[in-house]
């Protein structure tokens, strides 16, 4: 009622005002992406201090842009949705609320496919414009889209790059963004923990009096400090861009949820412990730092800059580890992320050599080197080998090999953790280590928060769900016991005494363990079977490798509210895009993404569906859909936030019961 008074309202305006205001325009073309596909391109150009508003606004604001064409004589097919650009989100001055807009111009895509004979597609928008301080009453405007073999048709290079670039823009660049910064602060801590080793820590007081030495004036001192510590960055910052660009900015993604790749990750990463923990080192050739610090006698800027490589290659045996370990982290995110890994982490060590180089006297309030950097050393080789069993379960998982079932994993990670818990209380020395008189207050405390972390884990065995950690081990599915160790399904039915709730399992359906959800990894299953007993499908697009999947299921799935609905009102279909089981030879067809490729996985087959129908290929990635398998709501990813995904869910489901 309220924004029909208000349309009345500004209706009466405007013709009390005597004039016509138009300030939208819209033109079509169509771009040609094979012999029977198409995208149906609408560009509105916007005037200057109006706002055009998204395909997806607040309830009760104002009226969203609408697309619709006429498929009624069945001579093309609709795929997917209309897609949009990424526009802006303001709080809106008229309706109050925070709504996407576009202003200046804004292009909307439809792609469809299309029968022989056919040479137009009719269509209409329905669309709202607001300034500052009005709102113009919905309007409808007619579109027309020209199919035809013409010249005038623009041909695309190929089809993968238009479905590249429609793509979830929104959410790929919020996800991106979330994940660098993620990567960035993990470095930044990583090159911290580097500055307390033996190799680094004690260069402190070298590098400040080779300034205090060499610097003529305070000011000269600090200019060189400041130069050395960018150095510091730049040389790191090359190692990063060198990595990016051998491997590709997409490619490292690629390769990170490869199975192979996962299994040389373990593999380097235990090396790296191995080395932390003192079994040897891993150091550059001397002559390598024989030459650079000849070059570093140079002075002036390129002597500073030898002095900061020189750095790097005395400290490799401490650095080398940590670096290679980001840059394996960083791998997992793709793009540019080994750029900013390096640019955290060598931040985080030019900062104190640039400050304690302009400021010699802030030495004074060091602590002296010591075992203790040799205990930090050790500490980080039991970190990065409990980490290296994360990248093996993730190839057991993509495999399913079940070699990493979840208790084994968790065992493995109790006896890590337990024996950095008696190494830190003095009870286990390694090769490197000082005689230990007395342990201090700072070991002690973190001896018994690790020991603490470790009897947290113990219950793990027995089916608990270990939110701290639901990141790394494998879901609670994935296991020898799925109820916990002793506890059976039987079990579990007698002491409840009650029924299966779902008697019988139908056809491809299995219980998702420890919840007993109804789940189907086979989409058309899945789909008859909701037609079926008339409940609304929710698919899951999930991966084995997926780290959101997994605190999904574990930390948001398991709440009364939302777990009585995946339960009971809805039927879960979960398909895994990093499954690498083979699809039957009936099943093996070309990519349409890719043409000239063929599908041979089955998560290859569940990418493309997500891809080609979403426009979207993250994961988590869910979709509430009806019978007709047209989408009840706008999916949703990753939403750790249980009242955001509990409403998400009965808004669905409230849709679908109308």
């Amino acid at each position: 009622m309220k924004r029909i008074i208000l349309f009345f309202a500004l209706i009466a305006v405007f013709i009390g005002q005597a004039q016509i205001i138009d300030p939208v325009k819209w033109a079509t073309s169509v771009e040609k992406l094979s012999e029977t596909e198409y995208l149906l391109v609408s560009k509105a150009t916007i005037d200057s201090g109006w706002h055009l508003y998204s395909q997806t606004v607040p309830n009760d604001g104002p009226i969203p842009t609408t697309f619709t064409y006429d498929d009624s004589e069945g001579g093309f097919k609709i795929v997917g949705n209309t897609s949009e650009e990424e526009g802006h989100t303001i709080d809106d001055p008229v309706f109050q609320m925070e709504i996407k807009f576009f202003e200046n111009s804004a292009t909307f895509k439809q792609k469809i496919t299309v029968e022989e004979g056919i040479s137009k597609v009719e269509g209409f928008v329905e669309f709202m414009v607001c300034d500052d301080s009005r709102c113009l009453p919905p309007t409808e405007v007619d579109l027309s889209f020209q199919i035809s073999k013409e010249d005038n048709l623009k041909a695309s290079n190929t089809s993968s790059t238009i479905e590249k670039q429609d793509i979830s823009e929104d959410s790929k660049d919020s996800e991106s963004k979330q994940g660098l910064w993620g990567i960035f602060f993990i470095a930044f801590l990583s090159g911290f923990a580097a500055l307390l080793t033996p190799c680094v820590f004690p260069m402190i007081p070298m590098t400040v009096s080779f300034f205090t030495k060499q610097s003529k004036s305070k000011a000269a001192g600090i200019k060189n400090a400041i130069i050395y510590g960018i150095s510091i960055i730049v040389i790191y910052l090359l190692l990063g861009i060198a990595v990016t660009g051998i491997f590709g900015a997409d490619a490292l993604n690629a390769l990170a949820t490869n199975v192979w790749f996962n299994i040389i990750f373990f593999i380097l990463l235990v090396v790296f412990a191995t080395s932390f923990l003192g079994a040897f080192e891993i150091m550059l050739p001397n002559s390598w730092a024989n030459k650079v610090d000849s070059q570093a006698d140079r002075g002036g800027l390129i002597g500073i800059f030898f002095m900061a490589l020189a750095l790097a290659i005395v400290s490799f045996s401490c650095t080398g580890p940590i670096v290679g370990t980001l840059l394996v982290e960083a791998a997992s995110k793709g793009g540019l992320a080994p750029i900013i890994g390096m640019f955290g982490f060598s931040l985080a060590i030019a900062l104190p050599f640039a400050l304690f180089a302009a400021f010699p006297g802030w030495l004074n309030s060091l602590p002296k080197s010591g075992g203790w950097l040799n205990t930090v050393k050790v500490v980080l080789g039991f970190l990065e080998l409990a980490l290296a069993f994360k990248f093996l379960s993730q190839a057991d998982l993509v495999l399913q090999a079940h070699f990493l079932e979840r208790e084994v994993f968790i065992a493995i990670w109790i006896a890590i953790f337990g024996t950095l818990a008696f190494y830190l209380f003095g009870k286990i020395q390694l090769p490197h280590d000082s005689p230990l008189q007395h342990i201090s207050v700072g070991r002690l405390s973190l001896g018994l928060i690790v020991l603490t972390f470790t009897i947290y884990m113990i219950p793990g065995l027995w089916g608990a769900p270990l939110n701290l950690i639901s990141a790394f081990p494998p879901p609670q599915q994935y296991s020898e016991s799925p109820y916990g160790v002793g506890f059976t399904k039987v079990g579990a039915a007698a002491m409840s005494n009650s029924e299966n709730a779902h008697g019988d399992l139908p056809e491809g359906a299995h219980l998702l363990a420890p919840h007993d959800i109804l789940a189907f990894n086979d989409y058309d299953k899945g789909l008859a079977y909701a037609k079926e007993v008339g409940k609304p499908v929710m698919i899951d697009f999930t991966g084995w490798a997926c780290v959101n999947c997994r605190k999904m299921e574990q930390n948001v799935w398991p709440k009364p509210e939302v777990l009585s609905i995946l339960k009971n009102d809805v039927v879960l279909i979960s398909l895994y895009v990093d499954d690498k089981r083979p699809l039957e030879a009936d099943e093996v067809v070309e990519s349409k993404l890719k043409p000239g490729k063929k599908l041979k996985y089955i998560g290859q087959k569940w990418s493309e569906l997500q891809t080609i129908k979403y426009k979207a290929n993250s994961q988590p990635f869910y979709v509430l859909m009806g019978h007709d398998e047209e989408n009840l709501i706008d999916p949703v990813a990753y939403t750790p936030d249980v009242e955001d995904y509990h409403s998400w869910l009965e808004k669905g489901i409230s849709k679908f019961k109308k």
